[in-house]
């Protein structure tokens, strides 16, 4: 397998590579994961069952949608696959550890990435997903729509599936206009799943966002999760708001953006993120 993946390597860069030294890193509670390198140059493997090669596709043509936006650094996908009855993408290697004054050029460097925008509207060329949940993006022209109806329509669905209870979901996605009213986004490039997790500094200093759950959305959906599980450090929100204001009204609509990832994280893993979703729904017919 390894070889396979090697060889796959080297035909995709154009320069020899054959495994030296495979070590097992840290990957998430999804994957597994390796860095191999041949003593020159190294790379980040990915492994999962075949099944799940579509998920490696989306996320490397997601990270090659960001890469080629030439705004913030994200680690370039190589190659992706089966090999052996196993599904595989490889990335190029990044040394993280760093910190300090990198926030706020992550900030800004964002805020970079949600200048780009698409002239289909929202949603993105292909389906991803959010975690290991598959997150439908259908091009649709209002924001309003996009939304409801493949975001928290969906993932009340799924929720349900679980057995969630949800008693004023139709409640909530009734007043959904109302609730942004008078909000109109454009549709930026996003990250999709921007939590601390997902966020680093290389050993050099800079800014790099990881695993993406990529589309064309609301720029605001970011920002929100950066507040989800821990916020950024304050340097991040300054150069940030510096250099892409957020428009009035963001405080009501982080809340409503963050419902779609504690339904997903209730889909995924159940437990208190029910009644952690019903407190949020409660909060936002209020």
């Amino acid at each position: 397998m390894w070889t396979a993946i090697a060889q796959h390597i080297a035909a995709k860069t154009g320069t020899a590579f054959t495994v030296a030294d495979r070590r097992s890193v840290g990957g998430g509670c999804i994957n597994q994961a390796y860095q191999l390198s041949d003593g020159r140059q190294s790379f980040f493997i990915k492994l999962n069952q075949a099944s799940q090669v579509a998920m490696f596709e989306a996320e490397a043509l997601g990270l090659k949608e960001m890469y080629d936006s030439q705004t913030i650094r994200v680690p370039k996908p190589i190659a992706w696959g089966i090999v052996d009855g196993s599904a595989y993408i490889a990335l190029e290697w990044l040394d993280l550890g760093g910190g300090g004054e990198a926030w706020g050029r992550m900030g800004e460097a964002l805020a970079a990435m949600h200048r780009v925008t698409h002239d289909k509207g929202f949603g993105w060329h292909q389906n991803n997903t959010i975690g290991a949940t598959p997150q439908p993006n259908p091009w649709t022209a209002t924001w309003l729509e996009f939304y409801r109806e493949h975001r928290l329509r969906h993932q009340f669905r799924l929720a349900g599936r679980r057995g969630g209870r949800f008693p004023r979901q139709h409640e909530l996605l009734m007043v959904l206009g109302d609730l942004l009213a008078n909000h109109d986004p454009a549709p930026s490039l996003v990250h999709g799943d921007l939590w601390s997790g997902n966020a680093a500094v290389t050993t050099e200093g800079e800014p790099v966002i990881l695993d993406p759950a990529t589309y064309y959305g609301d720029r605001e959906v970011d920002i929100a999760m950066t507040e989800l599980f821990g916020r950024f450090p304050a340097a991040f929100y300054d150069a940030y708001n510096a250099a892409y204001p957020l428009d009035a009204g963001y405080k009501t609509r982080k809340t409503l953006y963050n419902l779609y990832h504690i339904l997903n994280h209730f889909t995924l893993f159940g437990g208190s993120y029910e009644s952690q979703a019903n407190r949020m729904i409660d909060q936002l017919l209020r």
